[in-house]
């Protein structure tokens, strides 16, 4: 096949990482750098020429053409997109915002890929296609599903690996440490013990569950034309089924082994009303979540020295406090989550709003879903970096539930109910809560015990217990995982 050259272009100004306007860009380029393949500029390209590609492929398997490209056609259309580099894409960049050779400038992004396309077709044996390329779409049909594209791959080649990473940690260590007592607390208040591995399987458990429903996630995409009616291919093909044509051309475009699918949303206006993202986007709000209550947790556990944080030689805690090792990983991914749920929330509000069949006030929004990705992204990473560094300290954690035998007070209630003696609650509340500040020591209780007029193998059964002991089943809760 007579090939075309691929012509050189100007390569892209690199900024540096100090003089970035964004720190996803900047300060926090290494955590979030796999991501620029799929959310840059250069990554949404390659997605419109993808799409543009497949699309002219699919015409041409259906007949619509006049002839079916050859197989040697079809590898040179896929290696425009596969691979794409940045210089190639800069080359689409400049059809857009000043011209390229004897192209004048479009100043519209996805007509700038048609052209890159057609010039890229002429001199070949596939010069008698040109008019095929972009055929009876608008801009909108390219476009959604590129960005349905970069938000499969981009959540599945690297969002959904560190996730998958954090909650492997977090099993972990709720294995390691399912048995270990710790005092709970409640309302900020020594409560009824658990065990420290319990509690990291709770997090464990509640994020697992926000993964189950992304990796079975399905974004609807449309391709239907101007004002979601199909009337230029139709009126131009009537006789073509232009809807199965559709949902076949976006469903060849899914991987098999694949979790995050594509759909044809075949009723909607020019534009797909993004309610699915909207879904994708709550999906995430809630593992940001549930991170950041996670990220606030084990600061309070490194705060009571119950959790001890590793230090990395030559680091620095503190300016003048030479003694600080900071919690500052899971402080950065606190507030990077929150800032990532800001971007998500606002674009849960605003990208399923569309005046009429179409305005374009989503266009400069939609842009940005790559950062709220890439905050999200770098949070994740100071997490899984803080867990690195940290070990359970036993000691710490036994002593200080030694020192709070007063949890035990629920249990003696319970089980002097269950021997009939009558305001159970009351005694204990009155024994236990002391204005003076100080708590009930075993000593008290053993007399609060010893004085009960109840059987003595029931009294040895209420003496037999300790705080260490008085953990339920959370041991067990600890090494299951659902």
């Amino acid at each position: 096949m007579s090939g075309i050259t691929r012509p050189g272009a100007p390569a892209l100004k690199t900024i540096p990482t100090l003089q970035a306007i964004s720190p996803v860009d900047g300060r926090y380029r290494r955590d979030t750098e796999p991501l620029a393949e799929f959310f840059s500029e250069s990554g949404l390209i390659r997605n419109r020429v993808r799409v543009e590609v497949e699309y002219l492929i699919a015409l041409s398997d259906a007949g619509i053409t006049g002839r079916r490209f050859t197989d040697e056609e079809k590898t040179y259309l896929r290696y425009l997109y596969s691979p794409m580099t940045v210089e190639e894409a800069n080359i689409v960049k400049q059809i857009e915002v000043r011209g390229y050779e004897h192209i004048k400038a479009t100043n519209h992004d996805v007509k700038a890929v048609e052209y890159y396309l057609r010039e890229k077709m002429k001199g070949t044996s596939l010069s008698d296609s040109l008019q095929w390329v972009h055929f009876g779409l608008t801009s909108m049909d390219t476009d959604n599903i590129a960005y349905a594209l970069m938000l499969r791959d981009g959540i599945e080649k690297v969002i959904l690996p560190k996730l998958e990473k954090l909650v492997e940690v977090l099993d972990a260590l709720a294995e390691q440490h399912a048995d270990l007592p710790m005092l709970a607390r409640t309302h900020g208040q020594p409560a009824t013990p658990t065990t420290f591995g319990k509690e990291f399987r709770v997090f464990a458990e509640r994020l697992e569950r926000q993964l189950e429903q992304l990796r079975d996630f399905r974004l609807l995409v449309k391709m239907n034309g101007a004002s979601g009616n199909d009337n230029a291919r139709v009126g131009a093909l009537p006789n073509v089924s232009w809807l199965e044509i559709s949902a076949d051309f976006v469903n060849s475009l899914n991987d098999p082994k694949g979790r995050i699918s594509l759909l044809l949303n075949p009723i909607t206006t020019q534009i797909e009303p993004h309610d699915t993202y909207a879904e994708l986007f709550a999906n995430f709000r809630r593992i940001n979540t549930i991170l950041t209550n996670f990220a606030q947790d084990a600061w309070r556990y490194i705060s009571d020295s119950w959790i001890v944080q590793k230090a990395v030689e030559g680091e620095v805690g503190s300016s003048t406090m030479p003694n600080k090792v900071n919690p500052i990983k899971f402080e950065n991914a606190e507030g990077s989550l929150g800032l990532a749920n800001a971007f998500f929330e606002f674009f849960e509000r605003k990208l399923p709003i569309s005046r009429l069949q179409r305005d374009l006030s989503d266009s400069t929004v939609i842009r940005y879903i790559g950062e709220a990705f890439a905050i999200s992204l770098q949070g994740y990473s100071s997490l899984l970096g803080g867990l690195e560094r940290i070990s359970v300290n036993e000691s710490k954690v036994r002593q200080e539930l030694a020192s709070h035998p007063e949890v035990l007070a629920e249990l003696y209630q319970t089980v002097l109910r269950r021997e009939g003696v009558q305001d159970a609650y009351e005694l204990l509340k009155d024994l236990t809560r002391k204005g003076e500040g100080r708590g009930t020591t075993m000593e008290e209780l053993r007399e609060f015990v010893n004085g009960l007029n109840l059987p003595e193998h029931v009294k040895r059964e209420l003496l037999s217990w300790t705080p260490e002991k008085y953990t339920g089943i959370a041991g067990e809760i600890a090494g299951t995982k659902s």
